[in-house]
This record gives structure tokens, sequence and C-alpha cells, in this order.
């Protein structure tokens, strides 16, 4: 057989072109500030993870062009060798100063991140554990290991602890979950998991991607949140998101990270984060540091938000309601219906994020809504009437 066979066979992106829906690919041809221009036309970005608006920030972008001017475009290397920058130092310090951890280590991307962390961790006679909704880096990480992965309903204590019961007491254990949920808007319960991983002995990662800036004291994550940052193992987080840039790192204790240094293979067969992009995710650390009102000032915009689309009787996914994040789900159901209003709200004028099985359940699909500090309430204000309008006049011809 054929290996290329499955790619012609494969028509279901054909046929959401076909039929006008496909809600892929948008060009962008601006800053990704609160409002863009997208193929030509002025929209309300509420699609974006950009949440302390730092992509756009005087200070965080001269960062990155000076850096350009001293280092050049690149390392042209891994860190294991010749790729390895004060500049990477210095940012590895400042963000395990920033979470209270002994150590940190950067990586090129946020997915290479979980890759290069679990794969060492986890090892032949290892289990990892994952709750159902982590992200997918997050598996295929756990897949890349060659340990046992284990998962459990989503945020379902119970079906957490079944799958500890499970483990032989041999095995090391590890927990991986995200902090803040991207798709849901909610939270893990660390609470409960912390509680549970104490009374198995297992240890405990937090993927704080969406977390980190936009929660916990001074946007220091979902850890702290919950004030548990001193029973987390293994701390998680992107610069693609709050820190305006790419890239992610791994912070805790020095000699897991020591270890981490010397064993990872994504880590060490991966040429080292370019220069810009560690320089503004200093800045932008600096930045937030220096500013801890921005991630209280997010929290605020998304509870006006959801008392807006609330009073407009726009069903927001229930477990978006439990904690201030910037991240506000839209329930529209079916593909088609789902497919259908983003197609409509963006030709309104606002950009959102389709999901659809199997990144959702069936008869769960939606419309994934993030925020910026840098939202107006105004601003706000206007894409709740174009949500209001299109949805309403979708239900009507339903």
């Amino acid at each position: 057989m054929d290996i290329l066979k499955k790619c012609y066979d494969d028509t279901r992106a054909d046929a959401v072109r076909s039929a006008g829906l496909y809600p892929y690919f948008h060009v962008l041809e601006s800053m990704q500030g609160p409002e863009v221009v997208m193929e030509g036309r002025r929209r309300i970005m509420l699609g974006s993870n950009n949440y302390l608006g730092l992509t756009c920030c005087p200070e965080v972008m001269e960062a990155g062009r000076k850096a350009l001017e001293k280092y050049g475009t690149g390392c042209s290397g891994s860190r294991f060798l010749n790729g390895t920058l004060d500049l990477h130092l210095e940012l590895e310090h400042e963000l395990a100063a920033f979470l209270g951890q002994e150590d940190a280590l950067t990586f090129g991307t946020g997915f290479q991140t979980n890759l290069s962390i679990i794969s060492c961790i986890v090892g032949r006679h290892d289990t990892v554990i994952c709750d159902i909704e982590d992200h997918a880096s997050i598996y295929c990480a756990c897949q890349m290991s060659y340990g046992k992965m284990l998962r459990f309903r989503h945020n379902d204590m119970e079906s957490l602890r079944n799958c500890l019961e499970r483990v032989p007491q041999e095995s090391g254990a590890l927990i991986v979950v995200d902090g803040l949920f991207s798709i849901g808007g909610d939270l893990a319960n660390l609470p409960e998991i912390v509680r549970l991983a104490r009374q198995y002995g297992a240890r405990i990662m937090v993927d704080d991607a969406h977390g980190l800036g936009t929660i916990g004291v001074g946007g220091r994550g979902t850890a702290f949140h919950f004030g548990l940052e001193k029973d987390i193992d293994i701390f998680m987080g992107t610069f693609s998101k709050s820190l305006a840039s790419l890239g992610g790192f791994v912070a805790g204790k020095r000699k897991v990270i020591d270890y981490m240094r010397h064993n990872s293979r994504p880590f060490i067969f991966s040429a080292s984060l370019p220069p810009a992009n560690a320089a503004v995710a200093l800045a932008a650390l600096r930045h937030l540091e220096a500013h801890p009102e921005l991630p209280l000032q997010l929290q605020e915009l998304g509870q006006y938000t959801r008392k807006a689309l609330l009073d407009k009787n726009i069903p927001i996914k229930e477990s978006a309601l439990q904690y201030p994040t910037p991240v506000i789900p839209l329930y529209t159901y079916t593909l088609e219906a789902t497919l259908r209003a983003a197609k409509d709200l963006y030709d309104a004028g606002v950009y959102v994020n389709p999901f659809v099985p199997p990144g959702t359940p069936e008869g769960q699909a939606l419309l994934r809504t993030s925020y910026m500090v840098t939202h107006t309430t105004s601003l706000i204000d206007e894409a709740v009437e174009i949500f209001d309008r299109v949805l309403k006049t979708q239900k009507e011809n339903a």
C-alpha cells in the first residue's frame, strides 16, 4: 500500500472549504493587538494568547532589536555545545527567582519544552498520569517516553485516585496537568491533586502556559493562585503568551533541572532559543514584575466580559464561570453551527477560535474567546453586541 494514500483519501478540509466555512489560516497583516487587520479588514481580536498585550509594548520590542544588533539572528547550535548565551543564563536565573525555584532551563518552543521534560523524567518503569484535557504536547511527550501513560477524567479526583491506585509500588509516578486549561478556561484542582499526590507518593508537574501572567500573585500562575507553589515539583511555562515571545521553560529543584540539562534529548539535540526571542521574553518578564497590577486588571476585564455575555443570554461553558481567567468558551454545540458562527463573526468583524470534535466531545463544540488587558470595555461591548446579533440570527435560521 502507498504510504501517502491517507493524504489523498482525507477530504475533510476540502469539504469544509467547499462549504465556505473553513476557519483556519486567516492572514494577519498588523501587530497582534486588541484590534487587528486580517485580510484587509479591521477585526476585534478575541482569539489571541497575547494576554498582557506585550507583543506591542515599545520597551519589549526594543529589547528584541538590541539583541539582534548584539548577538545576530541565531545561535547556530545547541545549548549543549556552542549555543549558550549569557542572555539565556540571565533569563533562566530571573525565571527561577520569579517562581521561587532553584533553577530553570529554556527551550525553543513550548511544545519542545513538554517533550523535553516528560520524555526525560518518565522512564521505562515509570507512570505518567494526565488529565484527559491536557495539551497535545503533553500527550506527544508521553508517547516519546518509555513509561506507561494513564489518563483521568477532566478534574475528576476520584478518577485520578483510581489511576494512582493502578501504579505499581515499585514504579515512579508523575501527575501532569495544565494549570489553566486553554479550551475550558478553568483551573486544575491543585488542592486535591496535591493531597492525592502526597497520599500515593507521586510527583506533580504543572503546565502553566496559560496561567503564567494571568493568575496567581503577580501573575505567577496556578500554583500561586492556590498557595501551593511549594508543593509543585516541576513548573512549565511558555513565552508565546503573556511573555510576548516564542519558547518555553522548566523550573524546579537544581538537581532536577541539571538532570534534564544533561539527559533530555529534545533539549540537547535542538538549536537554542534565538537571541531576540530570549531578550523579548526577559523584557516581558521584567515588565510583568514591574506591573503586578496587570493580571488583576485582566481578571477584572474577564469578569466584565462574562457579565456582558450572560446579560445577553449567550451560553458560556460552565467551567469558565468558576475562575476569573482570560479564556471564555462559548457553547455552539455542533460542528456546523460552530463553523458557521466563526465565519459569520469573522465577517462581522470579530475573530475567535472554533474548537470542534475530536478537539471537544461530540455535541460540545465551542468558540474559544480570549482577552488581553489592552482590550477596552468599549471594544468588549462592541464584540458582545456582534456575538448577540450573529448567534441570534443563527438560532433563528436553524
